[in-house]
């Protein structure tokens, strides 16, 4: 409930006894369990009256989707949009292992052909000769 252990639980009730007297602790037991009572009735009272404030279109409204975790979850199981099928067809460590290859010159166990109009990320660069200039890229400026 509350994450009371059994050590706790104990040290609460001996504490309760040596307040309120073993000839009074009934009573405050019996009107605390009316209190918490009243409570949880006034609590489903007030939401049976939002929900009844808010219309039909909120019949099945729960106060619980106000948490804002449950509320994502919620909306990501819907899956309105086939997002379930765009990420299992998308292997991001296959990409990354790619993309990492090629930055660091490796071959790769898969070569991808390169882009059309694109630079070659997989083949390696070439090696320039001591005092020759790099060529033009017009995109790097």
């Amino acid at each position: 409930m509350l994450d009371i252990g059994p050590l706790e639980l104990v040290s609460l009730v001996v504490l309760a006894i040596l307040i309120f007297g073993p000839d009074k602790l009934p009573k405050m037991i019996q009107d605390v369990s009316r209190t918490l009572r009243k409570v949880r009735q006034f609590s489903e009272n007030a939401k049976q009256d939002i929900r009844s404030e808010l219309g039909p279109e909120f019949k099945d409204f729960e106060f619980e989707d106000l948490n804002p975790k449950t509320f994502v979850r919620k909306q990501l199981e819907k899956d309105e949009y086939g997002l379930k099928d765009i990420r299992n067809g998308f292997d991001l460590r296959s990409e990354v292992g790619e993309v990492t290859d090629a930055v660091n010159g490796r071959e790769s166990q898969e070569t991808p052909a390169p882009a059309a109009g694109g630079p070659d990320l997989v083949k390696k660069p070439q090696r320039l000769q001591p005092g020759e200039r790099p060529p033009f890229d017009a995109d790097a400026t």
